[in-house]
């Protein structure tokens, strides 16, 4: 404000000083140049005098001169006396207008106007050009230079003010009504913010304090430590709730109709048949509601209720009249009594209850470890420490409760990673930061207890800072279009009810008027209007949200599905609401924790290389052979002779996991993925489908006698050593076993119950290290200060176990800047080695031949940028082949193609047809590579396919392996050169599948060399200057000249079928981001692991310090228009994407790239960001659905922002599922519930409204047909009772049990073809197009229904031709086509729901009709009493022309749904031809066999001759992955793409 006052300061003295000097001067002199004037004129051809056109250059002199003049005049604008001083000139000249003292008329004011607008400042231009973009249309032309006429400038004058001025004043009043609302918004959802405290929240360290602690920034006792995750409380329940029930247009509608009705005499059916109702089903679905909050407020008090231990000292005086403690000082509390300021005391495993400050811990060297999965998703333990005055005060209760101190810290704020404090004792001040602090959500391991002090609790608590404290309300996706369509409704019935009140004008005057019998008869336009719009406002039938609420509930409970069961956990998956049940049938956007919800937690050691020779450790998966699992759904047989060996013929097979002869071993690791190995060679065309597969069974089982050389494991590695002792590679091997033993800090414990051994360490990598050390046969049983014990099998596990203690000189322990761990060891021959383990890229240079293993390094990295490149090209080529035409329907798995013409259809239905499209073919991108493995092959590849982590994941590798004792080149362990090759093209294998490598190095040195570092490093290690980096110096002096010793890598266990599970994802539409706070490189690494980031994926790394990272954006941006990028991935972390929030252009290019790409990770993220994100493309991205799933406390806002949250109930425990919308125990369980369940509840939602709306039409168009004959009087066809009863008795059922039952696929169809899931992506169960042609179809059915009736009913002498026995004829056509054609043509899943629903609903309607007929007493209006029994219900002609009606109605709908199936087929109608076949069916429980085992397997147990089948070889199917490749090829051969 100061800045613009400053501008119109300046712009005025200049002004002024211009006109003064020409005053005193007599000739003109023009301060700016002629061009100027034409520069910023606002038009060239404005036709009136005085405008700027008109103002030649001759003449600007002039014009300055009446400037010049007015200034001197006294009632000037610009006279001293008459204007504010520090108002600019253009804004004294608004003010003037304002007040009328415009003294030359409209002509003179623009002159003036223009003259001064060429003479203002540049930023008086800019302050214009700003206001345009909020302006008026006049005001838009006029800084744009366009042309205006006098009408149009007096426009510019609204009522006498012009805009700018209006624009600046009424701006402040604007403002003011904007923040008034905010502030009672803010009062409602109780978030105002509070003020910043003066110097930090100053909290007391007194364990004596009894008084209760007050916030400065309140005046008020701090917040308690209460936790809510549910979404409503007791005062904005029903606020909010009445707003979210009259968003529905619907239910608003409703509304106006009921006050219509209430009105006396208005309404012709009542004075509360609406507004009862709508209450009461208003009220239902806010119980609804309510009742699932409240389940959320249950699990909340459940938290909130869990014991602490809190420090409570009591004295008291002994003999000596000394104060002593209580042996008992710890209190027993609830979390919710905590409060800020008390002492809490945590064990091991123990949750924390809120933010609390170390005050001492039992750990060793006073460290606590800390878990923080919950917050960050980091597997590492953090290690915390109290600060050593404090701890050093405090390490007994007698010192704790006497010390005193004052605890200084930052206000509460949802920054996870910074934090700032300090701690005042007496008059010493020692600085605090995050190392002391530990937040709620975390767990305390491996330290025996701690103490700490609270210094946030409840809501201020990190956690819950980044919590979203007032979650929306969340509304369906398909609400939006309802609600339009129902606007569209409102207008029909208006326009209808005007139609109608209108023709009755005309009526009256042509009929009424002359009819006697019809004087004093006449009703008013309005009483006739309003009748009206209640007749028909039934065309959006009341119970349109109710009976929808029933069908969710309905369905929410068939959720519960045995398929999605953890048996392991005992978890089922639960529904907690039902209101977004179809919006899981239209997801386009998956948000996705990483910690717990894709992968298990837990890290185990997986590969090695040592000697130039990779080995895979497998013992956990040989544990888990043997298991027998269906393949296809049980079916009955049918025939007594059919045998059961013919697994082709039988309706189930089995394969047992670790069987020789089975192709797709169930012991295989899923974590990885699997890649399907080469197809055999396509078979010649055969006369029939089934001849086809048993002649490809036939090849398979030929082919299956291949010898494949296995790939070799840990075990194969120790017979070798056991039969080779004393070889070099032996040597090598076994040096390589005691370097992962020694060169670590975990600590063993023993368990004194069965002397089991378990280690605690920071990292769960090395526990994973240690482990397989053990397993291996170097077990670190006892760890000292300055000592570690190893116990080994020279001799093998039959001779005795050799224990040798290895003396620990020094640790240099692991940090992110060196990338390195380093253990100096005086082995028992009192030799000194230096054992170190690090990244890569650290170590290699580190090395003694470092030049040559950079040279090899260099080299496998050529080599597989190449393959990769290769493999690229591969997909991007298969892409464009495949690429569609423009035009045509969309297809599955790519975009729209060009329609295929009906002679295709045909072949294709046809099943010798389906020998092409049976085909096998590579699955995936991953897989081309094998065609290129001669050239750039991976080392590892000569032990089994790609990707594999286990042996078992290549088809036909047994599990039995007989290994001859030449599986190692002894002359490769000699050759240096090669086993670098070897190693690091090894090393860059397990990388890519997603391993965490590291590579191992040592050296021997001699004592005085160590005895000269000790002193260097001793120095560093004391010194109080820059010690970190000291030491950093020291350990580089030491750590150099290493020997490679070997190769390690970790798997960070994903959860079982997650690879799978984003594959199929991936293939339905889905892109998928993961969002964690885990580091880059693990987050990618897991990327990988998970088939998220693949071989030939583009990775853009976007990250804050480069400088040019909007270029690296719109690069990346050009290259994926241009198709040069066959899977992209963007990888961000937290740091830079608050850069690039700061930044509009960024942010704009970020969100564009973002979702252009396949996949995004953001690492480092804070709850908040990932919140921000989901926020971000749910309100940014139009007609997208988003889900986040998270097993975390920190993914509870990113879960409540999005369309639907999934909680995972996992092992960071279930605040995330008490969150959640739907909660499920396992990432791959979403397959199911989304493909299949979410795609059902989508169907049947759109079938149950469209049907609605349909029977709507075609009922109460029958009414609107009838008003031409009745004068247009608002006569009812329909008797009342029964209108009334129309939707609620006899059309209720028919809606009702196709949005609870219907299934329009199978659901083994669904799973094996996920692309059909873009059933719901793009709208195709409901649009408008699709509206409109269900309401054309209405319409032409009511037409028949009705015409039909009065053509072929009413004109006969009849027994009965009253109003009655006609509305009783087409009501009957009405209620038995809409049961027709919802039970039995729009219905696929026909069942035993399906005829009762018919029987009901018709045969209740003719029930109803003997009813009335017999009981009937109002005989008045209609003739009812014993007309159906005995007058036209007695009449054959009534019964034939209803028979007529109906099947007449019936014809026209069949024939519609031919012309459509026929000219316009969609994908539905193609898989359900296939579904005919049984051997399609077959093949498609095939390839969903893994997600739909669970329900298949509960039924029933395989039979004794069933297992015995097992053994034979020609009777086991083929692996996964060639189902999932015969599936896939279906999908792409039939629709026109290849599925990449």
């Amino acid at each position: 404000m100061s800045e613009n006052s400053d501008q119109d300061s300046r712009g005025l003295r200049r002004v002024t000083e211009d006109t003064s000097a020409t005053s005193s001067d007599s000739t003109p002199s023009p301060l700016q140049p002629q061009e100027s004037l034409q520069r910023v004129r606002f038009s060239t051809e404005v036709g009136r005098p005085g405008s700027l056109d008109t103002i030649a250059p001759s003449s600007s002199a002039q014009g300055l001169r009446n400037e010049a003049q007015s200034a001197t005049n006294p009632g000037s604008v610009t006279s001293p006396r008459k204007r504010s001083r520090g108002y600019s000139l253009r804004r004294q000249l608004f003010f003037r207008n304002t007040h009328g003292q415009s003294d030359d008329g409209v002509q003179s004011e623009g002159a003036v106007h223009g003259a001064l607008i060429a003479r203002s400042n540049s930023n008086d231009w800019v302050e214009l050009r700003n206001l345009e973009k909020k302006s008026s249309p006049v005001l838009k032309r006029l800084a744009s230079g366009g042309t205006y006429d006098g009408k149009r400038w007096g426009a510019f004058r609204a009522n006498g003010i012009p805009f700018l001025w209006a624009q600046k004043h009424y701006t402040p009043f604007r403002d003011k009504v904007i923040s008034l609302c905010v502030e009672i918004k803010k009062t409602i959802l109780r978030t105002h913010e509070l003020p910043p405290s003066k110097d930090g929240r100053r909290i007391p360290l007194n364990a004596e304090r009894k008084d209760v602690l007050i916030d400065e920034r309140t005046g008020h006792h701090y917040v308690n430590n209460i936790i809510r995750s549910s979404r409503y409380t007791v005062w904005n329940f029903l606020p909010r709730q009445l707003f979210a029930q009259f968003s529905k247009l619907a239910n608003f509608y409703f509304l106006c109709v009921s006050i219509l009705q209430m009105i006396p005499r208005l309404s012709t059916t009542g004075t509360y048949t609406t507004f009862v109702p709508l209450i009461f089903f208003i009220s239902l679905s806010m119980f609804k509601e309510g009742y699932d909050d409240y389940r959320r407020y249950k699990l909340d008090k459940s938290e909130n209720g869990r014991d602490a231990q809190v420090f409570a000292p009591q004295t008291a005086e002994s003999s000596t009249n000394a104060s002593i403690i209580d042996l008992v000082p710890w209190k027993t509390t609830s979390w919710k009594d905590i409060r800020v300021g008390d002492i809490v005391q945590l064990e091991r495993d123990d949750w924390v209850p809120a933010d609390l400050l170390i005050i001492h811990s039992k750990g060793e060297h006073g460290i606590a470890y800390i878990e923080t999965m919950a917050l960050d998703g980091e597997t590492n333990l953090k290690s915390k420490q109290a600060l050593p005055i404090i701890a050093e005060q405090c390490d007994a209760l007698e010192k704790l409760a006497a010390f005193r101190a004052e605890i200084v810290v930052e206000d509460p704020n949802p920054d996870l990673y910074k934090f700032e404090g300090k701690v005042n004792i007496g008059e010493d001040t020692k600085p605090l930061t995050g190392n002391q602090v530990i937040y709620r959500g975390s767990i305390l391991r491996n330290t025996p207890s701690m103490i700490g002090m609270v210094i946030f609790s409840g809501e201020e608590t990190k956690i819950r800072m980044n919590a979203n404290k007032n979650p929306r309300t969340k509304a369906p996706a398909l609400q939006a279009l309802v609600n339009k369509i129902v606007i569209m409704i409102v207008i029909f019935v208006i326009s209808l009810a005007v139609f109608n009140s209108v023709s009755y004008q005309f009526w009256r005057e042509d009929t009424e008027q002359i009819s006697w019998y019809l004087i004093n008869g006449t009703v008013a336009f309005f009483h006739v209007l309003a009748s009206y719009v209640i007749m028909f406002n039934t065309l959006i039938p009341l119970s349109l949200y109710v009976m929808l609420e029933m069908i969710k509930v309905a369905q929410m409970f068939l959720l519960n599905d045995i398929d999605m069961y953890h048996e392991e956990t005992n978890t089922p998956f639960e529904a907690r609401t039902s209101t977004i049940n179809e919006d899981c049938g239209q997801v386009s956007y998956i948000f996705s924790d990483k910690t717990g919800t894709l992968t298990d937690n837990s890290m185990l050691f997986r590969k090695l290389s040592v000697g130039g020779h990779a080995w895979l450790h497998d013992l956990d998966i040989q544990n888990e052979a043997g298991t027998v699992k269906l393949k296809h759904k049980r079916r009955k047989s049918k025939g007594k002779g059919r045998s059961i060996e013919g697994h082709r013929k039988s309706s189930v097979a089995f394969y047992r996991s670790g069987d020789p002869s089975s192709e797709m071993p169930q012991n295989t690791r899923k974590s990885m993925g699997d890649v399907a190995s080469p197809r055999p060679p396509l078979l010649p065309h055969k006369t029939s489908l089934e001849g086809l597969l048993e002649r490809e069974d036939s090849l398979r089982r030929k082919s299956s006698t291949i010898t494949r050389r296995p790939q070799l494991s840990t075990l194969d590695l120790l017979e070798y050593l056991k039969t080779h002792p004393h070889t070099l590679f032996a040597r090598k091997a076994r040096f390589f076993l005691l370097s992962i033993a020694l060169c670590h800090t975990c600590l063993p414990e023993v368990d004194k119950e069965d002397g089991s051994i378990e280690y605690q360490a920071a990292s769960p990598d090395e526990v994973a290290l240690v482990r397989a050390a053990q397993e291996l046969g170097y077990i670190a049983i006892e760890r000292q200060f300055n000592s570690i014990t190893i116990r080994s099998f020279p001799n093998g596990t039959d001779g005795e176990p050799l224990i040798e203690v290895y003396e620990i000189l020094d640790v240099i322990e692991f940090s992110s800047k060196r990338k390195r761990m380093t253990i100096i060891i005086r082995l028992p021959n009192k030799r000194i080695c230096i054992f170190s383990k690090g990244a890569d890229s650290t170590m290699i240079e580190l090395l003694q031949l470092r030049e040559l293993a950079k040279s090899k390094a260099r080299e496998v990295e050529r080599r597989a940028s190449i393959r990769k490149s290769l493999e690229a090209q591969e997909v991007i080529r298969r892409n464009s082949v495949h690429r569609p035409n423009i035009g045509g329907r969309p297809s599955i798995g790519g975009p729209s193609r060009a329609s295929t013409n009906l002679s295709r259809r045909r072949s294709v239905r046809n099943e010798l047809a389906l020998d092409e499209l049976l085909r096998y073919k590579e699955r995936d991108a991953d897989a081309i590579s094998h065609g290129n493995e001669s050239t750039y092959s991976r080392p590892s590849a000569q032990y089994g396919a790609r990707h594999s982590i286990a042996f078992g994941d290549v088809p036909n590798m047994p599990l039995d392996r007989d290994v001859d004792g030449d599986i190692v080149d002894e002359n490769l362990a000699a050759d240096d050169a090669r086993v670098f090759e070897r190693c690091f093209a090894q090393v860059n294998h397990f990388a890519t599948e997603g391993l965490r490598t590291l590579l191992y190095g040592h050296r021997f040195i001699e004592e005085q060399e160590y005895q000269v570092w000790k002193n260097i490093y001793t120095e560093a290690t004391t010194s109080l200057v820059d010690r970190t980096s000291a030491v950093e110096r020291a350990a580089e002096i030491i750590e150099r000249d290493f020997e490679l010793t070997g190769a390690t890598a970790i798997e960070d266990k994903l959860q079982k079928g997650v690879p799978e599970a984003i594959e199929k994802l991936r293939r339905a539409g889905i892109k998928l981001w993961m969002l964690t706070g885990d580091k880059r490189e693990t987050a990618i690494n897991i990327g990988r692991s998970c088939r998220l980031i693949k071989d030939c994926s583009t990775i853009t790394i976007l990250h804050q310090d480069d400088v040019s990272i909007a270029e690296t954006i719109k690069s990346a941006i050009s290259d994926i228009y241009e198709q040069k990028v066959a899977h992209g991935v963007v990888v961000i972390d937290g740091g830079t994407l608050v850069m690039v929030e700061s930044d509009e252009v960024l942010k704009s290019l970020f969100f564009e790239i973002a979702v252009l790409t396949d996949s995004v990770i953001c690492c480092r993220a804070s709850p908040s960001q990932k919140a921000h994100l989901v926020k971000t493309i749910r309100t940014k991205v139009q007609k997208s659905v988003t889900l986040a799933i998270g097993d975390g406390a920190n993914d509870i806002a990113m879960i409540q922002e999005a369309h639907v949250g999934v909680g995972i109930a996992g092992k960071e425990g279930h605040q995330a599922a008490r969150a959640s919308d739907y909660s499920m125990a396992q990432f791959r369980f979403l397959l199911k519930f989304l493909l299949v369940h979410g795609r059902w509840n989508y169907v049947r939602t759109t079938k149950y409204t469209l049907c609605t709306f349909w029977k709507e039409i075609l009922f109460y168009l029958t009414q609107a047909s009838f008003q031409r004959f009745n004068g247009y009087t608002g006569s009812s066809l329909y008797e009342p009772w029964s209108l009334s009863m129309f939707n609620t008795l006899f059309t209720s059922l028919p809606v009702l049990f196709i949005g609870i039952f219907e299934k329009d696929l199978a659901a083994s169809t669904l799973l094996a073809v996920p692309e059909l899931y873009n059933y719901g992506q793009l709208n195709r169960g409901f649009s408008f197009r699709i509206y409109f042609g269900w309401m054309l179809l209405g319409v032409s059915q009511s037409m028949l229904a009705y015409f039909l009736m009065y053509r072929l009913y009413a004109p006969r002498l009849m027994v009965d031709q009253s109003v009655f026995a006609m509305g009783c004829l087409t009501f009957s056509v009405c209620v038995t086509v809409i049961s027709s054609k919802i039970q039995l043509i729009e219905m696929h899943n026909k069942s035993i729901a399906a005829a009762i629903s018919f029987v009901l609903s018709v045969g209740g309607w003719f029930l109803w009709n003997i009813i009335l007929s017999s009981v009937y007493t109002h005989n008045v209006i209609h003739n009812v009493k014993g007309s159906f029994l005995h007058h036209f219900g007695a009449d054959l002609s009534w019964w034939l022309v209803y028979i007529f009606s109906v099947s007449a109605c019936l014809l026209l709908d069949v024939l519609f749904i031919a012309i459509r199936v026929a000219f316009l087929p969609t994908d539905v109608d193609d898989f359900r031809e296939l579904e005919k076949s049984r051997v399609m069916r077959q093949r498609f429980e095939e390839a969903a066999s893994d997600e739909l085992q669970q329900g298949w397997s509960t039924s029933k147990k395989p039979s004794l001759k069933e297992k015995e089948i097992l053994d034979r070889p020609g009777d086991i199917e083929e692996g996964r992955s060639k189902r999932d490749g015969g599936v896939e090829e279906i999908v792409a051969r039939k629709l026109g793409n290849v599925g990449t």
